[in-house]
């Protein structure tokens, strides 16, 4: 890893980069650029030879809010709901006071009470992604975002293009979102996908760090299992209890005992924990929306029987995004009248969700006004504003999402054992059973 500067490197000669004046050199010494002299300087053994990238943009929706008022430069700052809300994002300094994504908004404001609350822009959220997205896709096509203020890039054989190693370019779009957005981005550079995305975490803000395959598997293995993709609070403690805390026990694991115990995820640790992820940077990668819809046999209007019909889309619709490894933003819900007239009603959610429960709250929401007598034919539920469900902290999901979470994730072992009717919730047994 590189920047912050390990001191042991202080004394070798190696590949440099100063990331305030771009000067690269092939024989940097010690912690400070020979040109400027500033100690934002980047020194890596593998500097001119890694490509793959991961940009994360630092405290996205709160740094857009600070930025278009500077009055609150100084000000811990919160984006998220009301009062009986929760926190979307919020400011390095509100996190001093240990504010944090998906958390209760009277949670935050009791720990945080001179926090200014703003409600989230979306719009104004996207337009300065699509901002930042521009200015990657000109060093290359291959960039696949995950989220709004996130994406992967692949630069290899840009290197001619674009005048220089990815490190340098990398560095010098860092700069430019900086003085052109007046927002701050951290990037990891790393031998692939999974390295990049925890090496833009151990910098931020304006961070830049490296993590080559050298030391990939030594950087690992002392950390705690939970820093895997996919491994929440349930899953530490069902590790634990295999004698697996940190990264390191699962990689010198047989990984045909990672199989017998948890499936194809087991295996999937294990070539994580041993630092081999072989996924590529795919630009049309990923689903806009998932989505399940029903025809009745018989039009339906009393809201009671509606809403059956409601919960079993929405069980299909959340468990495609659970196999997809996908959670949406955006719940949606489709009515098609007995006349032949689509309804279609959205709803920007908190924090993102792939479970049953919270989508049918949200979209059950959403048919109330609609329920007036009329009957209908149709009826759907979907999730967009898509990302991938590893590419979100655990602690970003509400705390209604994370129950959700654990139960459905039970119930979804259950069934791929048992088979799909082995548990069935029983609004299910309410409905046709032509259906």
């Amino acid at each position: 890893m590189a920047s912050p500067l390990d001191p042991a490197l202080t004394s070798k000669t190696l590949p440099g980069l100063c990331r305030t004046c771009l000067a690269r050199s092939q024989d940097q010494a010690g912690p400070r650029c020979l040109h400027c002299g500033s100690p934002r300087l980047l020194r890596h053994a593998e500097l001119d030879t890694l490509t793959l990238a991961h940009l994360d943009c630092d405290a996205f929706y709160a740094s857009v809010e600070k930025r278009d008022r500077p009055d609150l430069r100084d000000t811990p700052v919160i984006v998220g709901g009301g009062t009986r809300g929760v926190v979307s994002t919020c400011c390095y300094i509100a996190r001093t006071y240990g504010v944090k994504s998906a958390m209760p908004m009277f949670k935050a404001l009791r720990a945080c009470p001179d926090a200014v609350v703003i409600r989230p822009d979306f719009a104004k959220y996207k337009a300065e992604s699509r901002r930042i997205r521009a200015m990657m896709d000109r060093l290359t096509p291959l960039v696949q975002p995950l989220s709004l203020d996130e994406a992967w890039m692949d630069l290899s054989g840009s290197e001619r293009l674009n005048g220089g190693p990815a490190s340098w370019q990398l560095a010098r779009l860092q700069n430019a979102v900086e003085h052109e957005t007046g927002l701050s981005v951290s990037i990891g550079l790393a031998a692939n996908k999974f390295l990049a995305k925890i090496a833009s975490d151990l910098d931020k803000p304006r961070g830049f760090a490296i993590i080559g395959a050298a030391e990939a598997k030594s950087f690992l293995a002392p950390r705690p299992v939970g820093l895997l993709p996919g491994v929440g609070p349930a899953m530490v403690k069902s590790l634990a209890r295999e004698g697996l805390k940190t990264i390191g026990d699962i990689a010198r694991r047989d990984p045909r005992d990672m199989v017998a115990r948890y499936g194809a995820f087991g295996l999937r640790l294990y070539e994580l924990a041993n630092a081999d992820d072989r996924r590529k940077v795919s630009p049309d990668e990923g689903r806009k929306s998932i989505s399940a819809e029903n025809t009745f046999f018989t039009d339906l209007s009393q809201r009671k029987a509606l809403e059956d019909e409601l919960w079993a889309v929405c069980e299909k619709t959340a468990a495609a995004a659970r196999r997809y490894g996908l959670v949406g933003r955006v719940a949606t819900l489709k009515l098609k009248t007995a006349d032949f007239q689509s309804l279609s009603r959205r709803k920007t959610l908190a924090y993102p969700i792939q479970t049953s429960d919270m989508l049918f709250r949200a979209v059950q929401g959403l048919l109330a006004p609609d329920v007036d007598g009329r009957a209908f034919r149709l009826i759907g539920a979907g999730l967009s504003d898509l990302e991938e469900a590893d590419a979100v902290s655990d602690d970003f999901f509400g705390g209604d999402e994370a129950r959700a979470r654990r139960k459905e994730f039970a119930l979804d072992k259950v069934r791929a054992k048992f088979g799909a009717s082995a548990i069935v919730a029983g609004r299910k047994l309410k409905r046709d059973p032509r259906d």
